[in-house]
């Protein structure tokens, strides 16, 4: 008979993982023989009897025991240099596939797909996808981006990022904007309803029945919005919406509206009354920084969850819909949060800014 061995030392935790590793239905093979053999090791079963029960040498038993006893229950996922499959692409071919991703495009296309990149490299299409995956690059995707050219991009950008960190007592501070041009669209037949196995229909052409602009004023603080619908969005329409503001905002309030650099909230008339009315007070967002707008991402909940599959037979039918949705938000407002500081914003900028001159200098 086998002498037992000195108990390989296992804490409760270690031997917690290590019985639900040897029960595990899903784990790799070789794990759970592992688990199961350094469990007898353990429990001082000789190396030469662990091997037998396990059906592993007792050398790769004594190697296991020693591996555990250097890494613990790390050691387990590890295989030994030399050990397991062998690549069958050299990392020559890997990094020469990265290159040409990120620096080079196929001719006639602006961008490599799995085939024309295997055709290129000379491997397999799912070898390409798999490298493309593994470090997280997507040529068929883009993102859209503006750095912003605004010379007071810095002030404006402290201004509004402070009222959103810091903002004023006795004060509501609000995002405006106007959605225009909203269509009332009417599907040429009707949509079929989801079912199980399939999605809901609805044909892709469709009639325009006329159009209405959405004013919005989304409250910071509680998430609370302030909508109408107005015909167009000239300066008098404008206007008529914040006079509604100042209707629905509670006298003794300072209303802070955050807004963008369009002409209409610019106009002579809407200067004169902001004269009248001094408890208004207007912070312009730098141009092409409409991300800075927190009603923007209201006014994207508003496109998926009513508009997009919307069918609208008139503009009244159109305007109820938008109220509709506009009064069960209010009746559960959720703020959103923000967090960002406008240093960690002003450092982006400049790291895209210096990105940009360096593309430019180039080329």
């Amino acid at each position: 008979m086998s002498a037992p061995a000195v108990p390989l030392p296992l804490s409760a935790g270690e031997r917690e993982t290590l019985e639900r590793l040897a029960r595990a239905q899903s784990a790799p093979h070789r794990q759970v023989l592992q688990a199961r053999a350094l469990l007898l090791a353990g429990d001082g079963v000789a190396n030469m009897v662990i091997a037998e029960e396990v059906g592993v040498t007792a050398m790769t038993v004594r190697s296991w025991r020693k591996r555990f006893g250097q890494d613990g229950l790390a050691g387990l996922e590890k295989i030994r240099e030399g050990r397991g499959r062998k690549p069958s692409i050299s990392e020559q071919t890997i990094a020469e596939i990265v290159r040409l991703t990120t620096t080079t495009t196929p001719v006639g296309a602006t961008h490599w797909s799995c085939r024309t990149m295997a055709k290129r490299v000379g491997v397999s299409s799912a070898t390409v996808q798999r490298i493309w995956s593994d470090l997280g690059l997507k040529p068929h995707l883009i993102d859209t981006f503006k750095v912003s050219n605004d010379p007071k991009f810095e002030e404006k950008l402290v201004d509004v990022v402070g009222l959103y960190l810091n903002p004023p007592e006795k004060a509501i501070v609000m995002c405006m904007d106007e959605k225009s041009q909203i269509q009332a669209l009417d599907r040429t037949q009707a949509s079929l309803p989801m079912v199980a196995g399939r999605a809901g229909t609805m044909t892709h052409d469709y009639k325009r029945n006329g159009t209405t602009t959405l004013f919005a004023a989304l409250d910071v603080l509680t998430g609370t919005v302030i909508g109408q619908c107005l015909p167009r969005h000239r300066h008098t329409e404008f206007l008529k919406f914040l006079n509604a503001i100042d209707r629905e905002v509670p006298q003794g309030l300072q209303i802070h509206l955050i807004l963008d650099n369009y002409s209409t909230h610019k106009h002579a008339e809407v200067d004169r009354w902001l004269k009248r009315h001094n408890r208004f007070h207007l912070h312009f967002i730098p141009t092409s920084s409409s991300w800075l707008n927190q009603v923007e991402r209201w006014f994207r909940d508003l496109t998926d969850k009513n508009l997009r599959r919307g069918v609208f037979g008139s503009v009244p039918d159109l305007i109820a819909s938008i109220e509709e949705y506009l009064n069960a938000h209010n009746a559960d407002p959720k703020p959103y949060v923000w967090t960002a500081t406008a240093e960690s914003i002003l450092a982006k900028v400049q790291r895209a800014r210096t990105t940009l001159e360096q593309v430019v200098s180039q080329n």
